[in-house]
């Protein structure tokens, strides 16, 4: 059902950084690497989902699905998982090893950060978190058991995806004067 599949993760930055975040994505064939991409977005921003279907789709045509290490990128950068699914066609995994603390998160995004209200409503209307395969996901365009299928796809020791693994390495290497990586 699923053989290639782009993982996206965002580099470190550091606290009190208010520019734009790289953000990596690596492309995969199961659990064979093809290329990286990469584009930035803003910390705390709002441009996370079009940089995200902008780099999709100048990706490969054989891509099926998108996976995202959490629903934001850079900060709350909330990335609106219906309207990428709907800008690339492509189902859309968000995967997270733990449920998160939304009290927490909601209590950040309403008090102390810009547009936060709005971030809250993307979260909410990307639906529960559920756990499925060892992790936790969020999703749109895919059912529950097409998201268990496209983690076994994918994974090949632990619980995180293989595309999902290579960004998060890939984005701690990037080295630029706000990140906390080191060199690839």
């Amino acid at each position: 059902m699923f053989a290639h599949a782009i993982g996206f993760d965002d580099a470190p930055f550091v606290h009190g950084w208010r520019g734009d975040v790289p953000v990596i994505g690596t492309v995969y064939a199961r659990t064979t690497l093809h290329g990286v991409v990469s584009g930035r977005v803003r910390r705390d921003g709002r441009n996370s989902t079009a940089e995200l279907a902008r780099l999709v789709n100048q990706s490969p045509g054989h891509i099926q699905l998108i996976l995202l290490q959490g629903i934001a990128l850079a900060g709350f950068n909330v990335v609106d998982l219906h309207a990428l699914h709907a800008q690339t066609g492509k189902p859309v995994l968000v995967v997270a090893r733990r449920a998160p603390d939304l009290d927490r998160i909601r209590a950040a995004l309403l008090n102390r950060v810009p547009g936060g209200a709005r971030k809250w409503a993307l979260i909410g209307a990307a639906g529960p978190m559920e756990p499925c395969a060892g992790v936790f996901v969020q999703r749109a365009g895919l059912t529950l058991a097409q998201a268990q299928v496209a983690l076994e796809a994918f994974t090949v020791a632990g619980r995180v995806p293989e595309p999902l693994r290579a960004a998060h390495l890939i984005a701690r290497g990037v080295t630029q004067g706000h990140s906390r990586g080191g060199r690839v």
